[in-house]
């Protein structure tokens, strides 16, 4: 039997109605293969619009649905979501795209605009006749993690995940945990010792019996799909495998240096604040 596809083309306020007809998109929409419905919403992400097509879906026995609206990298999560709660698998779903690539770039020409929008549909009705239902297969997943990076970010990422139950393995490639804090010496806005927040921190993670901890390493290969990690480590000059469910990177940044600005590199007394604070750390500058 021929698929029952239904078809809700969204006005998105003044985004796609002001530049296209939406009217007549959604008449045309009627005339394709395999349209069983076609409506249109002034805002189909809303609450009343997800609602409208869990009813369609139900009233009309459809079978498929196409919503013609914004992009699918932020909208299309949540109309699968609604097909499923309409007992419509959600590999069923298309959408066309004729804010982004029709009203926005065509919004000086709204007859052009209609056109293309209409060819837009016309293009996401057919992918739908031809979709098939998938199903979303469950791994098991490894309970442990890979955090990449010894500094404050990544140790209380490791500190979290031990707390929550999963063995963590902590890579940092200095000889030190620590990172970039160990080059300040005091710590805004409290004026706090930079070494009075780090060295607790360090023995927390050192002492935690779910945190591996290598220093002086570094991770040379990964291979594998989320659940499930081959990590290869050189850990001191030594390689070492782990495996592992989660990859967490912390690997921190490095400070801007303003090259060819303010007599940077010229003057000597021209310097970046990470520079300022291993100056008044070492004593070479007084604080």
């Amino acid at each position: 039997m021929a698929p029952r596809i239904g078809v809700f083309v969204c006005r998105c306020g003044i985004n796609i109605g002001a530049y296209v007809d939406v009217p007549k998109v959604v008449e045309y929409a009627k005339t394709l293969p395999n349209v069983a419905y076609a409506e249109e919403n002034m805002y189909t992400c809303s609450s009343d619009g997800l609602n409208k097509i869990k009813e369609a879906i139900k009233k009309h026995s459809l079978e498929r649905v196409v919503v013609a609206s914004c992009t699918p990298r932020t909208h299309e999560p949540l109309f699968q979501a609604t097909c499923e709660e309409a007992g419509v698998n959600k590999y069923l779903f298309e959408m066309a795209n004729i804010r982004d690539q029709c009203s926005w770039v065509h919004m000086r020409e709204p007859e052009r605009a209609t056109e293309k929008a209409k060819g837009l549909v016309r293009m996401a009705v057919a992918k739908a006749a031809l979709l098939e239902p998938g199903n979303e297969p469950e791994i098991d997943v490894n309970p442990s993690t890979l955090v990449i990076g010894g500094g404050v970010a990544g140790m209380r990422a490791a500190l979290s995940l031990a707390e929550q139950g999963f063995n963590v393995t902590l890579v940092e490639k200095q000889k030190q945990l620590g990172g970039m804090l160990r080059t300040f010496d005091t710590l805004f806005p409290h004026n706090q010792k930079a070494s009075d927040v780090l060295e607790p921190l360090v023995k927390q993670v050192t002492s935690n019996p779910r945190i591996q901890v290598l220093t002086d390493s570094k991770v040379t290969s990964v291979y594998g799909f989320i659940g499930n990690f081959d990590i290869g480590i050189d850990a001191s000059g030594k390689g070492e495998k782990i495996n592992v469910g989660t990859i967490i990177v912390a690997v921190g940044a490095e400070a801007y240096e303003p090259k060819d600005l303010y007599l940077y590199g010229e003057d000597p007394r021209v310097v970046t604040q990470a520079q300022l604070e291993k100056m008044v750390k070492t004593g070479s500058v007084a604080a």
